[in-house]
């Protein structure tokens, strides 16, 4: 019989993931930040359920003053129109209100670069997902060209 020191085994729990040491680490980068955040007591007694979705944890600065500062160092020039429920309307209009920002689009604009921040990460695995897209497409229009001759169709960016 083996001595069986892994944190998993400890807690009767047989996920690889040892969820208690990812807190630990979580909450000493916090503490490190200095961010006055409690994950909740006893970390060790935490689990990773089984056939679980992934969890992503996000740090996010407490405040905005900074990414109001650096959405105001370049121009504004492009226009996206985007339908919203009327919650997120008002939510927007309580922004404006408090004169932290000058418009439902200056709020919109802020809430969309951050959140597009937080998301970078997934967004740029889709990314590398498209460009293996394109490329398999740049193949199948070499390859449709050796089969009926003629030139072929010059790629278009994606969007176009």
């Amino acid at each position: 019989m083996t001595d069986e020191t892994d944190s998993s085994k400890k807690s009767g729990n047989d996920d690889p993931f040892d969820l208690g040491s990812i807190l630990n680490s979580i909450q000493k980068h916090l503490d490190d930040a200095g961010l006055d955040v409690d994950l909740g007591g006893d970390s060790g007694v935490w689990s990773w359920p089984k056939n679980s979705k992934r969890v992503k944890v996000v740090c996010v600065s407490p405040g905005l003053k900074d990414s109001v500062e650096e959405m105001g160092k370049s121009p504004r020039d492009q226009v996206v129109m985007v339908r919203v429920d009327s919650e997120t309307s008002d939510e927007l209009d309580a922004w404006v209100e408090t004169d932290a920002v000058k418009s439902r689009s200056e709020a919109a604009a802020l809430f969309i670069r951050e959140g597009l921040s937080v998301r970078s990460d997934e967004l740029e695995r889709l990314r590398g997902a498209l460009r293996d897209v394109e490329e398999a497409r740049e193949r199948l229009r070499e390859q449709a060209h050796q089969v009926f001759g003629g030139e072929p169709e010059p790629a278009t960016e994606p969007g176009e």
